[in-house]
């Protein structure tokens, strides 16, 4: 059994946008018998989400096919089992490692995006996470209230497009730089989500699927969220 068999399966499945009981007992019985190794399901990951995202350039049903791709990511995951490999990588800059990584991270995003950041500058990123937005991911922003009315901020603009933004109204600065995703995957480091940061500073940033980070992370957003007003122009 190889990859491409599985992928004709997947391919079979995406035709009407679900995953019914039947294909994910096929799926999840195809992928235990193929034994399939870390670099060929991390294969299989990115041609579903590529499926994903061709449907959601196409203006087609976006909920649908990230409701199948949500299943199909579930099966694969069990596939990974007790060999799976963790996620753990660094990038640096200045260079444009952490700013892909950032972008990376968002186009795989399915569920929830949560940027607790101290600032927001980057066009690119800016743009990355309106995408995001608009293909059904709930994010939330949190960010430091001294930072908003910078020149060159995006939080205006990115509150305009109906993105929950929090800020910090105390005397002091919110100065995290971390982002959850799907709340299985952590980015934390000293990297500002600003240009400057990817073409001078040197900034890094690490990304993390370790639960003890991820959880930890988690529960000061929801503090933070919680404790902070909402944004308002």
């Amino acid at each position: 059994m190889t990859k491409f068999e599985v992928q004709d399966l997947l391919l079979q499945s995406f035709e009407d946008s679900k995953l019914d009981n039947s294909e994910r007992r096929s799926l999840a019985e195809l992928l235990a018998s193929a034994e399939l190794k870390a670099d060929e399901l991390a294969y299989l990951r990115n041609q579903s989400f590529q499926l994903v995202q061709k449907t959601l350039r196409e203006g087609g049903d976006g909920l649908s096919a990230l409701k199948w791709l949500e299943q199909v990511i579930k099966q694969l995951d069990k596939a990974r089992g007790g060999d799976c490999v963790a996620v753990a990588e660094s990038w640096f800059s200045p260079g444009n490692s952490c700013l892909n990584g950032i972008k990376n991270q968002l186009r795989q995003a399915v569920k929830s995006v949560d940027i607790c950041v101290f600032t927001i500058a980057d066009d690119y990123l800016t743009e990355a996470i309106v995408a995001t937005y608009k293909r059904g991911v709930r994010v939330r922003i949190i960010t430091d209230n001294d930072k908003i009315n910078d020149i060159g901020s995006d939080i205006e603009h990115l509150s305009r497009q109906g993105i929950e933004v929090k800020v910090d109204d105390t005397r002091y600065h919110m100065h995290h730089k971390f982002a959850l995703f799907d709340n299985e995957r952590l980015i934390n480091g000293s990297f500002n989500w600003t240009r400057s940061a990817s073409q001078y500073n040197s900034e890094d940033l690490t990304l993390t699927d370790d639960k003890r980070h991820v959880q930890a992370f988690s529960r000061h957003f929801e503090q933070l969220w919680r404790s902070f007003p909402n944004y308002s122009e």
